[in-house]
C-alpha cells in the first residue's frame, strides 16, 4: 500500500508526516534523511498495527499542486 507523505521544511530541519497514519512522523536535517526516516517509520507503524491485530488505515489522502498567479 502507498501512503501520501507530507514533507515540510523549517528554518533548520525537515519534517515528514503521513496524514493517513496519525502519529507517524519523522524529522531530519536533510530532505534525503527525512525521506529515508519516514519510510522506516511507516514500516514500523504498519508492523505495529499488524502485531496488534488492527486493520491498516486505507490510503485516502491525495496530493496535488495548484498554480497561483
Amino acid at each position: 500500500m502507498k501512503y501520501a507523505v507530507v514533507i515540510e521544511r523549517s528554518s533548520n530541519c525537515f519534517g515528514a508526516s503521513v496524514p493517513d497514519l496519525p502519529g507517524c512522523i519523522a524529522v531530519a536535517d536533510t530532505r534525503e534523511d527525512v525521506e529515508r526516516l519516514i519510510q522506516t517509520a511507516i514500516a514500523l507503524h504498519v508492523a505495529e498495527l499488524r502485531d496488534e491485530g488492527v486493520a491498516l488505515p486505507t490510503a485516502e489522502t491525495r496530493v496535488t499542486t495548484v498554480e497561483v498567479g
